[in-house]
């Protein structure tokens, strides 16, 4: 018997008169109905995965689909908060009983919150009846595991809040090559600015007072630490996770010990296993809070055991921090974290005597290795240079690169080239 509420749910949407418009992101519009597997749209909340929904469906309704051919469902409404994987087909029996005819194209939004929706999602692509796309708000949608249990059937596109060139786009500021030596180039760096103290979350950059900015990054904050890890992950102890979670936001670009932090939460009379510590930060990761950076070493084992470099997925929670520091430096590593994981960068810190930032990976060789500060000066030339230079030497790589805030020139260390760029430069030139 198909439920009334379930009656309401798709009656709302098949009464839908407009669809938000929205800026188009770098990874373009997909034509859905030329799809043969399954689209999942991946990425942290509030970063436009539903609106990205919409434009594909609006797409479609441009090219004269019927609204009738089309289901949209969104599993966070609290409507279907207990459903279980067999009412699936009550839902499709709804829309046929509404419709006369079953929808075309599927659209399910956080579909990490339908039980067992992997098997769904299965079923319904092995019968061949349906265009079906997905988003949710977890990583373990990106994993290989996924994408082996469906093969074949899979493709997953990675979404995250916007990037310095969407921003400037939103923000009307066109830009080329020239750009970088012309008057224009201090509204670009004008936007920079506000790039790496206010993240990318598309609605946070609408508001216009920083108190606006900061309550909406905190209730971000607040959904994510309940719902997407204490709720979903069945978190028992609820100090340690947000300890855990304010730690990172103090300490971004900075060394996370598991052991160490242990044994901070023993003295402050949080007994703790490094397991469980462990666990927790699989958690945030997973829920797309932060990236672990490993230390690289060919020896899987050993990258899980050294400490992980922390970086926050969206700058702007580090306004949040209890203890903020105007680490201008780690602002800018941050960013550059998240343009590398945006790009799907398999990337690793490197760390011997001297450390490099990052260094990347494909297949089984490193081919780059990228040094970030500031500024390059007296004080930390020796430094900088000299940590880069151990990785470009022991991964045998011939060129370096030192990712600067507004710095540009060229180097020399033991015969290799150095390039100095300004981070915003590299950011547009490397989408």
């Amino acid at each position: 018997m198909v439920s009334e509420k379930i009656k309401n749910l798709i009656a709302e949407w098949l009464e839908t008169e407009s669809l938000p418009d929205m800026i188009e992101r770098e990874m373009g519009i997909k034509d859905v109905d030329q799809l043969s597997s399954i689209l999942a749209i991946v990425g942290p909340r509030r970063s436009g995965k539903t609106w990205f929904m919409f434009q594909l469906i609006k797409r479609l309704l441009d090219k004269g689909v019927e609204i009738k051919d089309i289901l949209f469902i969104d599993f966070e409404d609290y409507r279907l908060i207990d459903i279980k994987p067999e009412e699936i087909d009550s839902i499709l029996s709804a829309f046929y009983q509404l419709t006369d005819q079953y929808p075309t194209y599927l659209f399910f939004d956080e579909i990490q919150n339908l039980p067992s929706w992997n098997r769904v999602l299965r079923t319904l692509h092995n019968q061949n009846r349906y265009k079906i796309v997905v988003s949710g708000s977890n990583s373990s949608l990106l994993s290989k595991e996924i994408a082996t249990e469906l093969r074949g059937r899979y493709e997953d596109l990675l979404m995250l809040p916007f990037s310095f060139s969407e921003l400037l786009s939103f923000r009307k500021i066109s830009f080329d090559k020239s750009t970088f030596y012309s008057p224009k180039k201090g509204a670009l760096l004008k936007v920079f600015d506000d790039y790496l103290r206010e993240g990318g979350f598309p609605e946070v950059i609408q508001k216009k007072t920083r108190a606006e900015k900061n309550n909406l990054l905190q209730s971000y904050y607040q959904t994510l630490f309940y719902k997407d890890i204490l709720e979903r992950y069945s978190i028992r102890s609820k100090q340690l996770l947000e300890s855990m979670m304010h730690y990172c936001l103090d300490t971004r670009g900075d060394l996370f010990s598991i052991t160490k932090f242990a044994k901070s939460m023993a003295v402050a009379d949080i007994p703790v296993s490094k397991k469980t510590v462990s666990n927790y930060l699989h958690h945030l990761q997973e829920a797309f809070f932060l990236i672990a950076n490993e230390k690289f070493d060919f020896s899987p084992r050993k990258r899980l055991m050294n400490p992980k470099k922390i970086y926050l997925l969206d700058s702007g929670f580090s306004i949040l921090s209890v203890n903020f520091s105007e680490n201008k430096g780690k602002f800018l590593e941050n960013i550059v974290a998240v343009h590398l994981y945006r790009m799907r960068q398999e990337m690793y810190y490197y760390k011997k005597k001297r450390e490099c930032d990052f260094i990347i990976k494909k297949v089984n060789k490193i081919y780059t290795a990228i040094q970030v500060c500031w500024e390059l000066n007296d004080k930390n030339r020796e430094r900088e240079l000299s940590g880069l230079a151990d990785a470009l030497r022991e991964f045998s790589i011939a060129k370096g690169l030192i990712l600067t805030y507004d710095q540009e020139g060229m180097e020399k260390i033991d015969g290799k080239k150095v390039s100095i760029i300004p981070t915003y430069k590299w950011l547009l030139e490397t989408i």
